[in-house]
């Protein structure tokens, strides 16, 4: 019966062991193999005749792919296996990192340095390759990802969704080799999101390829910039490639007062990282670095801070509140708009009696061309738009619309009625001042023919055809005292504007 901390964690580390080994579909000799071990030795560790040693851990988590839950538990048990024995007792340290077989690019050292200067970071990565594979590597990922708000996922989202990272601004630069002999490396784009973009850094310029083939090694050196607006306060380095060396290290004003940590971070914790940071001034920077070896495969290692100076820039730990927008409908009332409800829009409107009253249908007029321009710098009508006379409070008839392509004049309605209309007819999305909030589905003719008068009283006959014809009909309904709904068919329903997926474009013919 297992009794001890020290079997339990064991235990637990076999039982890991086993769980991945079992999830990557594999037996004991085939893990065993790939690890470069007897075909028996997979047996006796997980049947606890061999006691697992820190070489058999990291070669298990990297044939694996663990994600770090195999070292994990290793280390678990690897501190309570030596706490209770006193004097040196460690395992001989691993001089140099094991790779699986087929095991391609080999990252022998890492440097990553993040700088602070004039509001924005650059971040400046170099890395030393070595193809450890049987093919010539002609390219490279290069990954590059803001969080600006780490501990608010949704406020951070929205943040980059309004504040999207673009290529212009990060303005990458990229280099293979050192001195004299460094080139100039090209980039392609393989991702481009809001926050997050990847790079394919590739071998080649315009002046010919430089493969790296196998047993050959070089330097790459590549930078990006981001504005302080967008970068979060914490610079992490994920471990993709085996890696024999990473060193991470910030450079900040002395003068911002800053403090820094370090977080390693695995599947299933965040802890400090192992070894202290280590801190230099230099001509007024705060320099601040970590480094380790031979750190495991998926590991992450964050470095976060915060600025204490008075003239620090100020950085909030949750993104300010999504301004709460008034709904469309109130929009419409604040420009004078009467909204539905209102006994005005039920009522049929009363004709203006020509030419004796033409000023005042004159003076009608003029204010709703006034609304309608208000309107418009309001909200974009793809689909055109028209405003009629109760809609704000004159219970006369008339009524302007404003074709889809606004170079045309606006048509101009008085004492309207539809004298003729088409068989052929459409249903489409509608939408109306008088309750914005909402679309509906109208059945409309594709052509009417409309009577209507001139200010000196004359009447004219104007057919109209599609949009021109959904547009003025619905205008006209209005004067008689009827909305759109009550031309929907009884089974249809309105949409909510927020649902609505047709804005900002045209009605289709």
């Amino acid at each position: 019966m297992t009794t001890s901390p020290v079997e339990r964690a064991a235990d637990q580390f076999v039982s890991a062991l086993a769980q991945w080994r079992v999830e990557r579909g594999m037996t004991k000799k085939q893990l065993a193999a790939r690890m470069g071990f007897d075909p028996s030795y997979v047996s006796h560790v997980e049947g606890r005749r061999h006691k697992p040693t820190e070489d058999f851990a990291r070669r298990a988590e990297a044939v694996l792919g663990a994600g770090g839950a195999i070292w994990q538990r290793f280390q678990e048990y690897d501190e309570l296996r030596h706490a209770r024995t006193p004097g040196p007792h460690r395992d001989s340290p691993v001089r140099s990192q094991w790779l699986p077989p087929g095991a391609g690019l080999v990252v022998e050292r890492e440097i990553a340095e993040l700088a602070y200067t004039d509001g924005a970071y650059r971040c400046r990565v170099l890395r030393s390759l070595y193809n450890a594979g049987v093919e010539p590597v002609t390219r490279y990922l290069v990954k590059m990802a803001v969080d600006r708000y780490p501990n608010d996922p949704t406020g951070s989202n929205r943040h980059h969704r309004e504040n999207p990272l673009t290529f212009e601004e990060l303005d990458v630069h990229a280099v293979a080799g050192e001195g004299d002999a460094a080139e100039p490396m090209r980039w392609r784009v393989k991702l481009d999101r809001d926050a997050a973009k990847e790079i394919w850094l590739l071998f080649a310029n315009e002046r010919g390829q430089f493969p790296l083939y196998p047993g050959e090694r070089t330097t790459i050196q590549y930078a990006y910039t981001v504005g302080e607006e967008k970068w979060g306060q914490w610079f992490q380095r994920a471990v993709r490639l085996p890696t024999r060396s990473l060193t991470v290290r910030l450079n900040l004003p002395e003068r911002f007062e800053p403090q820094v940590w370090g977080v390693e971070v695995s599947l299933n914790a965040e802890v400090p990282v192992r070894t202290p940071l280590e801190r230099r001034n230099e001509g007024g920077r705060a320099i601040f670095e970590w480094s380790t070896d031979q750190p495991l495969l998926n590991a992450r290692y964050r470095l976060e801070w915060r600025f204490r100076g008075a003239d620090a820039p100020v950085h909030d730990d949750l993104a300010p509140a999504e301004p709460v927008l008034p709904r469309a409908s109130h929009r419409m009332r604040g420009i004078g708009i009467i909204q539905r409800g209102s006994d005005l829009l039920r009522q049929r409107a009363r004709h203006f009696q020509l030419p004796r009253e033409a000023p005042a249908a004159r003076e009608t007029v003029t204010r709703l061309l006034t609304s309608l321009a208000q309107l418009e710098d309001l909200h974009e009508f793809s689909k055109g738009v028209g405003l009629a006379a109760p809609q704000i409070g004159l219970p006369v008839a008339a009524a302007v619309v404003r074709a889809p392509d606004r170079e045309i004049e606006p048509v101009v309605l008085l004492n309207p009625r539809v004298v003729g209309e088409s068989a052929a007819r459409d249903e489409q999305y509608e939408g109306c001042l008088s309750f914005f909030d909402y679309r509906g589905l109208v059945v409309r003719p594709l052509r009417i023919e409309v009577e209507h008068a001139r200010f000196d009283g004359a009447r004219v006959v104007t057919v109209f055809e599609r949009a021109l014809a959904r547009l003025v009909g619905h205008e006209i309904d209005h004067l008689e005292g009827r909305l759109y709904v009550d031309r929907m068919k009884s089974d249809a329903k309105l949409v909510p504007v927020a649902q609505y997926q047709q804005t900002g474009r045209p009605w289709d013919y």
